[in-house]
Formats: structure tokens, C-alpha cells, sequence
């Protein structure tokens, strides 16, 4: 008969990653009464936390007319995390599909400059409309009371879409190819490894 260990680390699935992010010091950046700021542990750029709220909302799917003040707040602390960077620029917003749980606010900069950052999925689920913008999310849940969900085919779409720098027209061949490029928009820069 074998035994559990009972100090044994309980395992959990990595969708659910973001829960135990949320506890560990060394990634937690800030905290107030209703959210947590934390680095985002594989960031796609130099900077690229991700703001989520103490309560237990599992993405923007199930987000209610009465979550607007939450929203609004989050969105506020995501300006607040920029200005300590004044020397960059970046997009805060939400993936049309998280690939976590627990409702998670994306703050980036937009160098992308990251040896995390190595797929075409990871540099369109930023750049394309499956990101989609918090102001943008916030003004329909203020409107509508509810959000219009991006059609699967979509976000599909989305995520395939040929690489293209988002700085100017420049379409790369390759996700290599796209990374030497995006050095040229960053002058003084090189690569983070």
C-alpha cells in the first residue's frame, strides 16, 4: 500500500498558473484592496505585467455591467504601472481568448524585446484585434452591459495572420527575422536574452 506525502507541493495545471503567480514575492509588483500586479513570468517584451483582481472572475467572458467599477480601476493601475516607464510606450488590454484563468489585464511595452516572445501566435495575440484594447472593453461594458465575444474563426484568423511589424510595413518572413527587425525601432537597444 503506498502512502501520500502529505508535505508533497500539490501540483496544479498550468491554465491555472496565475493563482500561484499571484502569492510569489518575487513576481508581485504591487497590491492594493482589489487587485494584484504581478511580472508576467514568460514576459513577451522588456516590460509586461499583468494586472488581476482579488476576486475570483475566470476572464472578461464573464465580466457584468456591476464589474465596470473593478474594470475601471484595473485599467487605472495599468496607467499607473506606465508611468515609471516614460521612455516606452504601451498597449493594455485583454487576449479575445486568455489561455489563463482568473481575468488578467496585459500592460506591455512595445519594444517586445524578449527572448520569450517566439511565436507568431505570441506576436499576434498583441498586434492584431485579438488584443483587444481596454478602453475599448470598458466602453462596451458600459454601454452594452455585457461584451460581444470575437467569433472562434476570428480569433483564428487572427492568430495566423502573416507577420507584420507594427511599427511600419515591414512583413518578415520569419519570427527571427521580425525580432532583428524590431531592434531597428529601438535605438541604443539590443537584444534581451
Amino acid at each position: 500500500m503506498t502512502s501520500i506525502n502529505a508535505t508533497a507541493p500539490k501540483k496544479h495545471h498550468w491554465a491555472t498558473g496565475l493563482l500561484v503567480s499571484m502569492e510569489d514575492p518575487k513576481l508581485r509588483v504591487k497590491e492594493d484592496d482589489k487587485v494584484v500586479v504581478i511580472k508576467d513570468k514568460y514576459p513577451k517584451a522588456q516590460f509586461h505585467y499583468l494586472v488581476l483582481p482579488k476576486v475570483n472572475i475566470p476572464s472578461i467572458w464573464h465580466l457584468k455591467k456591476e464589474n465596470e467599477d473593478l474594470l475601471l480601476h484595473m485599467a487605472n493601475v495599468a496607467e499607473e504601472l506606465t508611468k515609471g516607464h516614460e521612455d516606452s510606450e504601451f498597449l493594455i488590454g485583454y487576449h479575445a481568448v486568455p489561455s489563463m484563468q482568473r481575468l488578467h489585464l496585459h500592460v506591455i511595452s512595445t519594444d517586445f524585446n524578449s527572448p520569450c516572445l517566439k511565436t507568431k501566435y505570441h506576436w499576434n495575440s498583441f498586434i492584431t484585434p485579438f488584443f483587444l484594447h481596454s478602453t475599448d472593453i470598458h466602453n462596451q461594458l458600459r454601454e452594452k452591459g455585457e461584451l460581444k465575444k470575437l467569433k472562434s474563426e476570428d480569433s483564428a484568423q487572427h492568430l495566423n495572420t502573416p507577420l507584420k511589424c507594427h511599427k511600419c510595413p515591414e512583413t518578415p518572413k520569419n519570427m527571427p527575422e521580425l525580432k532583428r527587425h524590431l531592434l531597428t525601432h529601438l535605438p541604443n537597444q539590443r537584444t534581451i536574452v
